[in-house]
């Protein structure tokens, strides 16, 4: 231990351990969802109860507030000094809760979860209802606790979990912007693409394993390590695991490969991040990706920014040829159309980036609803069927399945998320944007093949960032300017109405 930071060093020694042990609770959480038989989910519901408040134990020693404070007037060089508040920040967010209600929130996301699982395809909302009770009533004392801790609403409180200072007040502003121009360019794009040739449909059945071997061969294209990670299949996509040891799950549909391919790309994006995060500072708080927005905004720069780009689509047109044999539907100008169809659908992860945000406006509603108590589990329903035909003009009634009970995130606990994926968007677009500017070619060397320079990029101004910066701080350090929806906006036009 030095000298020069006793308190500082025993902090970070502390961190490891969190760390390691995090490390086998994000695999238990992995295999829970992508490979545990359901006889299995009451001795892992209560493995993981234990671990979590193991977890909890160890991140609320009393010991901590003292060497926080004392670390505070160590000597330490900038990126201590940045790991050093995000500890103080992990501090603040672990003691405002008691270790029982940590351990309760895991008994019932698990529970939750895991029945979520079976219920969702048997359009089971009755039986989905029951787990979901105790959940919400988690969340909402978990609120309660850290908005009295930390000042906030307890919205705002769940929100700056995922997302590190930002406000419901800043995101409503971001996303009434949104509503005001986002339903005519919805309208406007359908009739644009409806006025061009019929698109030629690609013929299946796209044989799952033929997909499997396409996904991985497109993982490799995209950079990313098979030997610190892998691709399994789960009920709802997803990246977990560890930076040594990144798990990424798909699903697939033998009548609709791009489903499963785009989802690939969508959460190679999250894994090339948490592959590339600061390897010097692993197992420390500011190792760690910044937030959930800057995480949805490499998925989002992945699967929407590069992987719906036109010469994006031509690398992949001989891949799906080799893939499922030759058909005209795979020539790259029809490929990139398919890719960028615009179509109002029930499901948000299969939708179009153009309707996409009109799926995170309504959660967005419901969720602060739900937490703010003006709404009960009971009323997610009709909510749910009023928005979606306000925003895209969609008949959800009696479909729960594809509808309210379509996402994992409300069943795990995960409100003040969703909000991420579209601020993440925003920013995917601003990092194109800066990226442009930086390197002028960018579309041409997309069209080449010539990938790399565009990993580099990323690379050096996000991934290997980790959470040194606030996420004020690093966009501004990136685009000059903080998050600005104009160029979210400007991205949407130029492709989809250019």
């Amino acid at each position: 231990m030095s000298q020069a930071h006793p308190a500082y060093d025993a902090l970070t020694e502390r961190h490891a351990r969190l760390h390691r042990l995090g490390h086998l609770q994000s695999l238990a959480h992995w295999d829970q969802a992508a490979f545990m038989p359901p006889g299995g989910n009451d001795a892992r519901t209560a493995a993981l109860t234990e671990l979590a408040g193991l977890l909890h134990r160890q991140r609320t020693d009393a010991a901590i507030g003292p060497l926080l404070a004392q670390a505070a007037q160590e000597p330490l060089d900038d990126w201590a000094r940045a790991n050093l508040r995000e500890m103080q920040r992990d501090w603040q967010l672990a003691t405002a809760l008691p270790e029982a209600l940590v351990e309760r929130r895991s008994l019932a996301v698990s529970r939750c979860g895991q029945a979520w699982r079976q219920q969702r395809p048997a359009n089971d909302w009755a039986g989905f209802l029951e787990n979901f009770r105790p959940v919400l009533a988690v969340a909402r004392e978990e609120a309660r606790l850290l908005a009295e801790r930390s000042g906030l609403s307890p919205y705002d409180a769940l929100l700056d979990q995922y997302e590190p200072g930002m406000t419901r007040a800043e995101v409503k502003a971001v996303f009434d912007e949104v509503r005001q121009w986002l339903p005519g360019l919805i309208q406007a794009a359908v009739a644009r693409q409806a006025a061009q040739p019929p698109l030629i449909e690609a013929r299946g059945p796209f044989p799952e394993e033929a997909q499997r071997r396409l996904s991985e061969q497109v993982m490799h294209l995209l950079g990313f390590d098979f030997n610190a990670g892998r691709l399994d299949v789960s009920a709802h996509p997803f990246t977990g695991g560890v930076p040594e040891d990144v798990r990424m799950t798909t699903r697939f549909n033998e009548a609709d490969f791009l489903s499963a391919l785009m989802g690939t790309v969508h959460e190679t994006g999250h894994g090339r991040y948490e592959q590339n995060l600061p390897r010097e500072w692993l197992g420390q708080p500011v190792s760690l990706a910044r937030s959930m927005a800057l995480h949805e905004s490499q998925s989002l720069f992945f699967e929407m920014q590069l992987g719906s780009h036109p010469g994006f689509a031509a690398l992949l047109s001989p891949m799906l040829v080799q893939a499922f044999g030759a058909q005209p539907a795979f020539e790259p100008a029809n490929l990139q159309r398919l890719m960028t169809r615009v179509q109002p659908g029930r499901i948000r992860v299969e939708a179009d980036e153009v309707t996409y945000p009109a799926h995170i406006l309504l959660r967005f509603d419901i969720e602060q609803a739900l937490i703010d108590g003006t709404a009960e589990a009971e009323d997610i329903p009709a909510l749910w069927d009023a928005g979606m035909r306000d925003l895209l003009g969609i008949d959800t009634r009696g479909n729960y399945q594809d509808g309210p009970m379509q996402d994992v995130h409300w069943p795990e606990g995960l409100f003040g998320y969703f909000p991420c994926y579209s601020l993440g968007a925003m920013y995917a677009a601003q990092w194109f944007a800066a990226l442009r500017r930086a390197m002028p070619d960018v579309d041409a060397r997309i069209a080449r093949g010539e990938l790399a320079p565009v990993f580099d990029w990323l690379k050096q101004s996000i991934w290997q960032q980790g959470s040194r910066w606030t996420t004020r701080e690093l966009t501004e350090r990136i685009s000059g300017e903080p998050l600005n929806p104009a160029h979210f906006k400007a991205h949407l036009e130029a492709r989809y109405l250019g």
